[in-house]
């Protein structure tokens, strides 16, 4: 009799948990729902805030119904069958969607600081710079919720504690090893929060690395793309910014210089050449009206070096502004001063009749 009262109370205790648990659920989600709605609509005046509310939607639909129902089986008696278990299982799921849901709310904000400032505006320095520290920083901060949501599930399992306490009282050798392992990971991390924090590069930024012209790309928490202007990209690893010099063209400003350098006969007339130079440039959009010089600087025994020296308002502009300004110069001495361009074609020529006519 005593035993069909406990089966008779067993089952009562579980139906009563049961129901509370599905009640939760159906609370956890009528709150997500319209707690959700009366959040984002009260921030639509604050955008950072309701981008990082839009963003952690999905995670907190998970979050709330697994937080109500942890509530209602740890209200549930310890003599229920496999409440322990089931306990532990919405603690390790609970711990996943909060882990979620902050990483989540971290991107949010990243986006929401990224959509204030645009980059498609004439001077994007500013912007570009606030992209920069966004992307990085909200990355790095991601890598680390991710690292601890993982420690806090792990730690929930008494066999994944014992582990580690008999790694680290074994430290020594394995932690050396983990460490050697690890160095590499969390040297990229510093480098990232260098780079955001000190920023020598930014997206969009304009460099040379290892002889080849690019703009950045993306930077992400372990290694920067750089899009090359034929439309390769070249993945460098954060760490090697750090350690080794490289050029920026748009560090201070997104204005540039551009040379353009001729090789002429001694005899070439520069003041002619100075006034088509002007009167190109003045034509072209690419000119910021900063700078347009034309000056001697070299001379060979065969001709002289000139240097046309102009100025644009950004790199892709200074580089169309430089090929623009060639043609028009090497146009203009092939029309009225074709005796001053480069005879070395002629002087084989003659040469080689020479010895033509010497073999003859």
């Amino acid at each position: 009799m005593e035993a069909r009262l406990n089966e008779v109370l067993w089952q009562e205790h579980w139906l009563a948990t049961a129901l509370l648990a599905a009640g939760a659920l159906v609370v956890g989600l009528v709150v997500h729902y319209v707690l959700g709605r009366l959040l984002r609509r009260a921030t639509r005046s604050a955008p950072i805030l309701h981008a990082v509310l839009v963003n952690g939607q999905a995670a907190a639909g998970f979050a709330w119904p697994l937080l109500a129902l942890q509530l209602v089986l740890q209200l549930a008696p310890d003599t229920l069958w496999l409440i322990d278990g089931l306990r532990h299982l919405n603690g390790v799921l609970l711990i996943a969607a909060l882990t979620w849901l902050a990483m989540a709310a971290i991107e949010g904000l990243a986006n929401g600081v990224v959509a204030q400032h645009p980059v498609d505006v004439e001077d994007n320095m500013q912007a570009r710079r606030v992209h920069t520290q966004a992307r990085v920083l909200s990355r790095s901060a991601m890598v680390v919720a991710l690292i601890a949501g993982t420690s806090m599930a792990l730690m929930t399992f008494p066999g994944a504690r014992q582990v580690g306490a008999s790694l680290l009282a074994s430290a020594g050798v394995l932690g050396i090893i983990g460490g050697l392992a690890a160095r590499p990971v969390f040297s990229n991390l510093i480098a990232g929060l260098q780079l955001a924090l000190a920023q020598p590069i930014r997206l969009d930024d304009v460099l040379i690395v290892q002889g080849e012209w690019g703009r950045v790309e993306e930077i992400t928490g372990t290694y920067v793309v750089l899009r090359i202007w034929d439309e390769r990209r070249l993945v460098i690893p954060l760490q090697w910014f750090i350690e080794n010099p490289f050029q920026n063209w748009t560090r201070a400003s997104a204005q540039i210089h551009q040379a353009v350098y001729l090789f002429v006969d001694f005899a070439t007339p520069l003041e002619p050449l100075r006034a088509e130079l002007r009167r190109v440039v003045e034509a072209a959009p690419e000119w910021d009206g900063r700078t347009c010089t034309l000056v001697i600087v070299d001379a060979t025994e065969r001709a002289m070096k000139i240097r046309a020296l102009v100025s644009a308002r950004a790199s892709g502009p200074a580089f169309d502004l430089g090929c623009k300004v060639r043609e028009a110069l090497f146009g203009f001495m092939a029309r009225e001063y074709p005796h001053c361009l480069p005879t070395v074609r002629e002087i084989h020529r003659v040469e080689s009749e020479e010895g033509l006519v010497a073999q003859g």
